[in-house]
């Protein structure tokens, strides 16, 4: 939403080229609900269909990259992240031995 003035929002829309193609094969009964769906929000199927897949994805990405702590957790967290670092294990120096030898980066 862009931001005018003190009360004034307005939606600003970004028109993304759609050059990329999605199949996927469904039964026929969720076909049937799917256009049912669509029809009660006056929408294409397409257009109903990637909105809401879009917004089921957008919420799995971000259950799964956000972190929540209560205020004991963050607090850890911080006290981790600040202390000072602790000299590596040999189970780590072979993790990384290991990692180094078998993965590849692109």
């Amino acid at each position: 939403m862009a931001h005018c003035g003190t009360h004034c929002h307005m939606q600003v829309a970004i028109r993304e080229r759609k050059s990329d193609r999605l199949v996927a094969r469904v039964s026929r009964k969720d076909k049937e609900l799917f256009e049912r769906a669509a029809a009660l929000e006056g929408r294409s199927m397409g257009a109903f269909v990637v909105s809401h897949v879009r917004a089921a994805a957008a919420k799995v990405v971000q259950g799964r990259e956000t972190i929540h702590l209560n205020q004991q957790e963050s607090r850890r967290f911080i006290k981790a992240l600040l202390a000072p670092a602790r000299p590596p294990t040999k189970r780590f120096k072979e993790a990384l031995r290991l990692h180094r030898e078998t993965v590849t980066e692109r």
